[in-house]
């Protein structure tokens, strides 16, 4: 039986993503399923730099602004989601091209990673969640440097849920989560798939980044944050652990100025962009499109990756 064909667009945020898969999608009659977990969420738009209904320009979004940002989204959720919308995507004889910059969550899809949980009893967890809010995460990120460092270098402290998974899933099978997901990354994919990996000069990235964060706060960040709090979406929602939405909560909490927030976001999606390169570059099937082999002519990067398309 013939796999399904999928296209893979990602790379760094900021790196120009969106704007490209517009135009592979039409290119190729494609659709696009998002693949950033930020995206999912309702009312989000500034922050999580969401693409307007204008710029998508007639090409069908999936995955994108449906759920209440008071609902938990996860990995598990995104996997199922996307399966579903491959399905409905081929279904109409069109491409599916998931583009976005979450690289766990694409890599979840490409090789359907097995994320049954070890039983059900979930005490341990609780009692990690409950420690998390009384002695801190960091002292949790420093409990997993001990018994899994890949993991703790590949997941940022600040990220409890996943440095609570990977302690949790130690201490049930006695081996490190890394070493599972490895093994999982061995699982050959059920799809037909081309992996582009978008990149760029790391400076201009990151003026990139620095362009953008101004963008979002002369667009109505601080608004967009203060309506979220209306609504009663507490700090320690999922979708408020999101890139510009907790360092914007800190500064109307009173705990800094606003030009320390703007600072803060800044320099925390500067650090994501590199995180997210790192993580790309540990994974194996990627093509990567240095935007720098094609004087950064949009033109010649969508020949390119339809060429290897098509071959």
């Amino acid at each position: 039986m013939e796999k399904q064909k999928l296209i893979v667009l990602t790379g760094p945020t900021a790196v120009g993503k969106s704007k490209l898969s517009i135009a592979l999608a039409k290119t190729i009659g494609g659709e696009i399923i998002s693949a950033d977990s930020m995206q999912v969420y309702k009312y989000m738009n500034i922050g999580t730099d969401k693409i307007s209904p204008e710029k998508m320009d007639g090409v069908p979004h999936h995955l994108i602004d449906f759920l209440e940002p008071s609902e938990d989204f996860n990995v598990f959720e995104f996997q199922k989601l996307v399966k579903e919308s491959i399905e409905d995507i081929a279904s109409r004889g069109h491409v599916p091209i998931i583009v976005g910059g979450t690289g766990f969550y694409i890599q979840a899809v490409l090789y359907d990673i097995d994320f049954t949980e070890t039983d059900e009893d979930d005490s341990y967890r609780k009692e990690l969640e409950r420690r998390a809010l009384t002695v801190g995460v960091h002292v949790l990120h420093e409990e997993l440097r001990a018994v899994d460092p890949e993991s703790a270098e590949a997941i940022h402290e600040n990220n409890s849920k996943r440095v609570i998974r990977a302690l949790e899933y130690y201490k049930k099978t006695g081996r490190p989560i890394s070493q599972h997901n490895k093994e999982q990354r061995e699982r050959t994919s059920p799809y037909d798939f081309k992996y582009f990996v978008l990149t760029d000069d790391r400076e201009v990235l990151y003026s990139r980044i620095d362009k953008r964060v101004d963008l979002m706060i002369e667009e109505g960040l601080e608004a967009e944050v203060k309506e979220l709090s209306k609504l009663g979406i507490p700090r320690t929602a999922t979708s408020m652990q999101g890139l510009g939405y907790r360092e914007m909560f800190g500064y109307l909490d009173g705990e800094y100025d606003l030009d320390r927030a703007i600072y803060l976001i800044k320099r925390n999606t500067r650090h994501f962009a590199k995180r997210q390169l790192t993580w790309f570059k540990r994974e194996e099937d990627v093509i990567w499109i240095d935007k720098r082999d094609f004087d950064r002519d949009e033109e010649k990067i969508l020949k390119e990756i339809v060429r290897i398309y098509e071959q």
